[in-house]
């Protein structure tokens, strides 16, 4: 019965090809609209890193004096200090742990016909890629001995190898930082999660950085941050060890934790840290405070998704609304034309239900059109995005659940705007057009 309605509802729809061509085009620019905004939305929201959003805990210390405050909901600072940061690495008893902050260096070859080019560099601790989900093609991380030594080795991903080079299997390879020669030891693939959850200081949606050296050349060879640095205290600061000995907040401090059990040895360690910390006269509050959230607790903190992009969600279904109401005009002019047909079959043994059935098909089979179209307009507005700005590059797409999305929103609503026209034609009086037949 179904692919007999199906039948009379592309009959019907071919015999107006003028009405149901401004049906569709309507539905199409209403899902067009809807599907830019909720596809950029969705892509805000995804978690990051579904394995491991979890397990992967960002660290927060109370490092300021009582009485000062701060911008965050808790009023906790957001980063942590160097000298915390380092301190931490060095003492938790925590396989899983990683320090890092931002910088950035003019990176050039010895190779005159390859431009040099900035880019921003992650100082970090070797666990970073395991805790992180980054994956080589070629090498590995430098060892923990390189890292002590602050040997100069590097890892870049092979967008920046095939820059460079021209080629992705560069271990051995020597690139420059600034004035300083490193050594590839590792190529990752390309890696770019859609919210760069483990530093937002700097636009949750930034580029993730594609060079990474260890976290210990910070001090070995005066490295200083290009992200956000916070002060909360007059310091007197003359160069850059005093920095890094400073109450100065500018690196992140992330841990991998498996169960409750050992998130209760972490807190332990943490409030025996600000202890010891308080002993030296820092920390000076009456209380010891710290935080642990993980991936998609942070991101909430953070207010990673604004309330900004929610209403743009409800205008954009507003703006759907609107087009639908316009259809459900169109369809009840449509639908109130058909009447004698509709009479003639309830008079030969059609039922209301069975004519209920069959427009509501129609309809559904019109919002499949517009979807399908709108899927293209939807395209065409997140390419326009992405054009804008960079930032978007990544969010700024439809995904497998947002293509599907498309025609079943589209579906959905022609629906409810054919429910009041396929009620009003069903219920038509089958005799009152049989005597004007």
């Amino acid at each position: 019965m179904f692919a007999h309605y199906l039948d009379l509802a592309w009959r019907s729809l071919k015999a107006t090809p003028l009405a149901t061509s401004l049906m569709a085009l309507a539905i199409a620019i209403g899902i067009g609209v809807t599907m830019v905004s909720l596809s950029v939305y969705h892509m805000m929201s995804a978690d990051p890193i579904p394995s491991k959003s979890s397990k992967l805990y960002a660290v927060q210390l109370q490092v300021m004096d009582e009485g000062q405050t701060y911008h965050s909901a808790d009023d906790i600072p957001f980063q942590l200090t160097f000298l915390d940061a380092k301190n931490l690495y060095q003492t938790l008893n925590i396989d899983k742990k990683v320090a890092m902050f931002k910088s950035g260096f003019a990176v050039h070859v010895n190779n005159p016909e390859v431009s040099p080019m900035l880019q921003t560099t992650r100082l970090i601790t070797r666990e970073f890629f395991a805790m992180f989900e980054l994956n080589f093609l070629y090498g590995g991380v430098w060892s923990q001995s390189q890292a002590d030594n602050a040997a100069p080795v590097t890892v870049i991903d092979e967008t920046i190898a095939q820059k460079l080079f021209g080629r992705s299997d560069v271990v051995g390879e020597s690139i420059y930082l600034a004035q300083r020669r490193y050594q590839v030891v590792g190529v990752t693939k390309e890696w770019q999660p859609n919210v760069k959850m483990y530093d937002l200081n700097n636009g949750a949606f930034a580029d993730a950085e594609r060079i990474f050296i260890p976290f210990s050349h910070a001090a070995a060879y005066e490295i200083d941050t290009w992200g956000n640095t916070n002060g909360w205290k007059r310091e007197e600061i003359n160069n850059f060890t005093d920095k890094m000995n400073s109450e100065m907040l500018w690196t992140q401090f992330w841990v991998e934790l498996e169960n409750e059990k050992e998130q209760q040895a972490l807190a332990t360690q943490l409030d025996n840290y600000i202890q010891t910390q308080q002993d030296l006269g820092r920390f000076n509050r009456k209380t010891r405070e710290f935080s642990l959230r993980n991936v998609t607790e942070w991101l909430e903190y953070n207010n990673v998704v604004s309330e900004d992009n929610k209403v743009m969600i409800g205008l954009s279904f507003m703006f759907l609304a609107v087009c639908l109401a316009n259809i459900l005009g169109l369809l009840l002019a449509k639908f109130l034309k058909r009447a004698p047909d509709v009479g003639v079959r309830r008079a030969l043994g059609a039922s209301k239900t069975q004519v209920f059935y069959q427009h509501l098909v129609e309809v559904a089979l019109l919002g499949f059109m517009g979807g399908v179209i709108g899927i293209v307009f939807a395209q065409l507005g997140l390419w326009g995005i992405r054009k804008t700005s960079h930032v978007y590059e990544s969010l700024a797409t439809m995904d497998v659940s947002m293509l599907l999305a498309a025609p079943s929103i589209a579906i959905v609503t022609c629906i409810l705007a054919g429910l009041y026209p396929a009620w009003i034609v069903c219920k038509t009086s089958p005799a009152t057009y049989l005597k004007v037949q």
